[in-house]
């Protein structure tokens, strides 16, 4: 889940300043009477530049800058008050894992060399979805309600295959799992019925679980597939 924005709120209004100007003024004057003074002229503070500018990028789109996040595309436009939520099972490297990410990578960069080590490891269990804020707690609940019976289950991926996401924007290196196939199933089959009670897009119909190792900007099936990976999967 993607980590919170800070958001600024513009005042909702300014307060009555006529209220704060000069009005009539009791004053003593001879004789114990009191006399009303004229008011003098109202004269207004100047607002200093910086709370004139506090607020102008509230009211702005915000800006969508590539080189902030290694060139990636957005899949969807971003949306005040929308979260772009992920379902997935984290991977945790050991040293054999880590053994065989440095012997893979550095080959495929040979083709490549725009792969870049992924930052973190998991098998994804859904697609990219847009949760309103105020889903959140819910959406989170009902997936701890469908996942705290599920058994634990031993998988194996050993097999390098290439990757896309749908906009053809990325591609991956990853390994595809050959051995918990159906339990992933099972697993995604308790997510998709959580998607589909908040009227959310299921997972693909046919799908290739697998761990993500590295990752480029653009389509690069072409240099990637074929020679590369028979290596690959030799290695």
């Amino acid at each position: 889940m993607s980590a919170a924005p800070l958001v600024g709120y513009s005042s909702s209004g300014s307060e009555d300043e006529d209220e704060a100007e000069a009005g009539a003024q009791a004053r003593p004057g001879t004789g114990g009477c009191w006399r009303t003074q004229s008011p003098l002229p109202s004269q207004r503070l100047p607002v200093p530049d910086s709370v004139l500018h506090m607020f102008l990028d509230t009211e702005e789109e915000p800006e969508d800058d590539r080189e902030k996040h290694g060139g990636r595309v957005r899949t969807f436009p971003h949306e005040r008050g929308n979260w772009a939520t992920h379902v997935y099972v984290p991977y945790e490297t050991g040293e054999e894992f880590l053994d065989l990410l440095d012997m893979l990578l550095p080959h495929a960069q040979t083709y490549v060399p725009r792969l870049v080590q992924m930052e973190a490891f998991h098998l994804s269990l859904s697609q990219s979805v847009v949760l309103r804020h105020h889903w959140i707690l819910p959406f989170v609940q009902a997936l701890k309600d469908r996942m705290a019976t599920f058994p634990r289950f031993f998988f194996t991926a050993n097999r390098v295959k290439i990757y896309t996401n749908q906009e053809k924007t990325r591609t991956f290196v990853g390994l595809e799992v050959t051995s918990g196939h159906a339990q992933f199933l099972d697993l995604v089959s308790e997510v998709d019925r959580v998607m589909e009670e908040f009227d959310l897009t299921t997972f693909y119909q046919d799908p290739s679980f697998h761990v993500s190792l590295a990752w480029c900007v653009g389509d690069a099936r072409l240099p990637l597939e074929g020679r590369c990976l028979r290596e690959l999967q030799l290695g």
